[in-house]
């Protein structure tokens, strides 16, 4: 079959499509013949190296990149109960789906149902599943609370910033460019920062009449993440899940005490879908918000598995307005 695969860790010039063996299940997994698969910033971090010492996402190579993907069900193994041959699923946080099959544990396996298409379900799941557990989970959002959301236009933004008007929260939120602010404003957000323009930080405290919000969502990084800690109330929360303007090398303790006693958290995904019922729920409230129409999912551009590397440069250079996803087959 055709996959990607990465033989070094570097730049998008180290995905080469190569032939490969089919994979086939073993007990308690399932064989999915692919037609879309998701391209996150999580793959970034695999290809160039920096979840090279990771034990939750390992990236030993050589090997097949691609960390979500929709199909149907082409083969389960030994054990596999509720998933039948024809299905249509998607599923995340299992590594190989950049190829024409994988195989993933079973219970990572979710249901589309028929409301929703393979390519929508898929772009919804991963970067759906991280927006919930940032505003369902990790901080609580409640009507009326403030929250600042870095990189409204982006995947994972412009689904965070809906899912937190949905709750009823105050959103104020980082783009950079016009275009992208006015994707931002449409998905809610009540006040949109051009942070090329403004230091953020100095307007959040402005429009919060010098409270600070009550969680800041960073998945910048390096730029930001001084000036997020410092945009946070007494005592609030500030959550780095993602590093698109680098790695953050350290937080110093005493930061946290001199921005107002501030809570720091550097999540991952795995820890907030960690069994089946807590993805399975998840996903269903994801789900039943596309298909009543209170949450939009918004596709970026798709490409063909050849095109990796023109995905990845895309990713990396911050001019995404949505999701990617690479179209395996027709």
């Amino acid at each position: 079959m055709r996959a990607v695969v990465v033989e070094e860790f570097g730049a998008p010039s180290q995905l080469v499509v190569r032939e490969v063996d089919e994979p086939t299940p073993g007990p308690g997994e399932v064989k999915i013949a692919l037609d879309v698969s998701g391209v996150n910033y999580m793959d970034v971090y695999m290809r160039n190296g920096a979840y090279a010492k990771s034990t939750t996402y390992k990236t030993p190579l050589p090997m097949v990149l691609g960390m979500e993907g929709g199909g149907t069900v082409a083969a389960v193994g030994d054990g596999v109960t509720g998933l039948h041959v024809g299905e249509r699923v998607t599923y995340c946080l299992s590594r190989g789906s950049y190829a024409e099959f994988a195989v993933v544990p079973a219970w990572r396996v979710v249901k589309i149902p028929d409301a929703v298409d393979i390519p929508m379900a898929t772009a919804a799941l991963l970067q759906g599943l991280t927006a919930h557990y940032l505003t369902h989970a990790i901080f609580h959002l409640k009507r009326g609370d403030w929250c600042l959301i870095h990189a409204g236009a982006g995947g994972v933004g412009q689904l965070a910033i809906q899912m937190a008007k949905l709750i009823g929260a105050h959103v104020i939120t980082t783009v950079g460019s016009a275009d992208k602010a006015e994707i931002a404003r449409a998905c809610g957000a009540d006040h949109v920062i051009q942070y090329e323009d403004i230091d953020f930080r100095d307007e959040v405290m402005r429009i919060t009449e010098g409270r600070g919000v009550d969680v800041a969502y960073d998945s910048v990084g390096k730029d930001t993440i001084d000036r997020s800690i410092r945009s946070v109330r007494r005592r609030g929360l500030c959550v780095m899940f993602g590093a698109s303007s680098g790695q953050v090398a350290g937080i110093a303790p005493l930061a946290l005490a001199e921005a107002g006693s501030v809570y720091f958290t550097r999540p991952h995904l795995a820890d907030y879908i960690a069994d089946a019922e807590e993805l399975n729920g998840r996903a269903r409230s994801i789900f039943e918000s596309i298909g009543n129409g209170s949450l939009r999912i918004p596709i970026f551009q798709t490409y063909a598995l050849e095109d990796a590397r023109l995905a990845h440069l895309t990713l990396e250079s911050r001019g995404t307005r949505g999701k990617l996803l690479l179209q395996v087959r027709s």
